[in-house]
């Protein structure tokens, strides 16, 4: 095992021993091969590494500042990725890693691998890829994700992450990452990252079809034909409707009136005369299907026309306009108007017992 900490030797020179870079080799292993008293299977959907105990007294010596940050290299295929460090309890030669980073490498248990202290830039934004369709059943996707992101220090663009959320297993893709560095990687502790979803693989966007109504054709000799000829009119068929309450024999809207007195009234015979869509013609009952609206024909304002009543009120002089003397139901002592003309109130003639409107 070789160590960048104390003498060693690169391309046939010598490393200085006072280097401030920690760099070593370990054989890597998955969290699940971790024995049984260390094990700590949630750290199999995170991104920490367990590292010997000999490693943190090389990082101690070398004032390594936290976050503690490494990148991990497969010098065999030249793939790289960068993780945390959770815990310093692995056997002296080994390192633990979760599941996701061995597939991400390409390694297999028992292989070397580089490892080395690195700094990343505290990341800003970060684009993620669901990797499977079901992910768009969780109904919170983004406090799921920042309750995970906990459990990790770095991502890279192009990792397939792995999170455990309900006893489901989803996999995520790092599709982009800012601010952008040559090692394509960021610090995800204690910042503000915003965090933008791409749609997942294997996801279709469903296709809109707009729903075509049939239109109601018009009628082109309905036009001319003055008020009633509507369009909604004849869609209803309100000709019909008043030529059938407007029938001789028809019940519809005809009774007798009652006097407040109780005295029998005369019965009014009215025979009225429409034509097919008379807009004088009687009310008649409108009764249209379920969800149907009728909002009336267009109004047209009769033309105004003088009558007797306002002819005669112009010939009224200016002069006479708010005169009169007002009436009193009870003498008053405090009226300042001494006009005693006003008729006595002790002989009035005793009210009706009724009134009897016809």
């Amino acid at each position: 095992m070789f160590s960048g900490f104390g003498s060693a030797i690169f391309d046939g020179g010598f490393a200085s021993p006072m280097s401030t870079k920690f760099e070593d080799f370990f054989r890597c292993y998955p969290v699940a091969m971790m024995p049984d008293h260390i094990r700590k299977d949630d750290a199999n959907y995170g991104g920490k590494i367990f590292l010997p105990p000999s490693a943190l007294s090389k990082l101690t010596m070398l004032h390594i500042r936290y976050p503690m940050l490494f990148e991990l290299s497969n010098e065999a295929q030249n793939i790289k990725t960068h993780s945390g460090v959770l815990e310093f309890v692995a056997e002296e030669g080994r390192v633990y890693i979760p599941q996701w980073m061995m597939t991400t490498l390409k390694v297999s248990p028992g292989q070397l691998l580089k490892i080395t202290n690195c700094d990343l830039p505290l990341g800003s934004f970060v684009k993620i890829e669901p990797q499977s369709v079901d992910f768009l059943d969780i109904s919170d996707p983004k406090a799921v994700l920042e309750n995970v992101l906990r459990k990790f220090s770095t991502l890279t663009v192009n990792d397939v992450i792995e999170i455990n959320y309900n006893d489901s297993i989803y996999g995520i893709k790092v599709l982009e990452a800012k601010p952008e560095s040559n090692n394509k990687g960021i610090c995800v502790v204690e910042t503000d990252l915003e965090t933008d979803f791409a749609p997942p693989v294997g996801y279709v966007e469903p296709e809109y079809k707009p729903v075509v109504k049939p239109s109601t054709p018009i009628d082109p000799s309905s036009v001319n034909r003055g008020i009633g000829a509507a369009t909604m009119a004849k869609s209803i068929n309100y000709a019909q409707i008043v030529a059938e309450a407007s029938r001789p024999g028809s019940d519809s809207f005809r009774g007798s009136g009652q006097k407040l007195s109780g005295a029998p009234s005369k019965a009014i015979e009215t025979n009225y005369k429409i034509d097919d869509l008379n807009p004088d013609a009687p009310p008649a009952p409108l009764n249209l299907p379920e969800n149907q609206l009728f909002f009336g024909f267009p109004v047209v304002l009769p033309t105004p026309e003088a009558t007797d009543d306002e002819e005669s009120n112009t010939n009224i002089s200016e002069e006479n306009v708010f005169t009169g003397a007002g009436q009193s139901l009870r003498q008053s002592k405090k009226r300042k108007d001494k006009n005693t003309s006003y008729p006595s109130l002790k002989n009035h003639s005793r009210s009706p017992d009724y009134i009897e409107i016809d």
